[in-house]
């Protein structure tokens, strides 16, 4: 097998998200463009972003709004230490930056309006999911991280609510999608998305537990792989597992 490359093992130690570094998940421009706002004297100008969508899919209809609560965590906590402001100047990138984009960055925190539609509506193309008035640096800078919430969790609400269109009042629906995540992050959120988007139950344990709910699955072919295989026939393998699920939930 050939290697195409390495990754440094105390790189990869590193990439886990913490609250603390909310406000530097966010592209290069976001920060570039708000330099460039210090430095034409507009930075604090009001200004007014919203989310939406200009066209659905052909037979979509509607998207649910999703991940509000996670955006304005996010806003709330929205902050840059000494040590980030230290690691931005590091790179170079910024050599030419006014002293007003770090004065900014160091006492900066978000002070804006927050409009949204609550967490499960319905909205329609064109129409927003959020609206954000701030000065204009913070309404840029806060961009990516409120795209990357609110979509993701929006997708999974509006499938599952789709799916529960389709499915009707009476059959019960499970979220089995942790396996299949951007991310462990991600998987926590998706959860919650797909319960709000109208499924009864996900397999998540940890998300099921932190949303008070009830965790729920069934089982995957490798038990009754094994299980055939020690003792001798699929019917053993179920039969084994039924009698252990049942005095699991009795």
């Amino acid at each position: 097998m050939t290697i195409l490359f390495n990754v440094d093992r105390s790189l990869s130690e590193q990439l886990n998200l913490d609250s603390a570094d909310y406000s530097l998940l966010t592209d290069l421009y976001q920060l570039t463009m708000g330099a460039c706002y210090a430095g034409e004297g507009v930075e604090q100008k009001q200004a007014c972003f919203e989310l939406f969508t200009r066209k659905l899919p052909e037979g979509f209809g509607y998207l649910i709004a999703m991940g509000l609560e996670q955006a304005l965590e996010y806003l709330e906590q929205f902050s840059f230490s000494s040590g980030q402001i230290e690691a931005l100047q590091e790179t170079g990138i910024f050599a030419s930056a006014p002293t007003k984009f770090w004065s900014l960055l160091e006492s900066g925190r978000f002070t804006g309006d927050v409009w949204a539609v609550a967490e499960g509506t319905a909205v329609f193309a064109l129409e927003p999911l959020l609206r954000i008035e701030a000065p204009l640096w913070q309404a840029q800078l806060v961009e990516t991280y409120l795209l990357n919430t609110l979509n993701y969790q929006t997708l999974i609400a509006t499938r599952a609510a789709r799916a529960r269109n389709v499915a009707g009042e009476n059959t019960t629906l499970l979220e089995f999608g942790t396996r299949r995540a951007f991310s462990p992050q991600a998987s926590l959120w998706a959860a919650r998305a797909a319960l709000a988007g109208g499924f009864d139950a996900t397999s998540n344990v940890l998300a099921a537990l932190q949303l008070g709910e009830k965790p729920s699955g069934t089982m995957a072919h490798a038990l009754v792989m094994a299980l055939c295989a020690l003792e001798g026939s699929e019917e053993q393998a179920l039969e084994h597992f039924i009698n252990i699920f049942q005095k699991l939930h009795c």
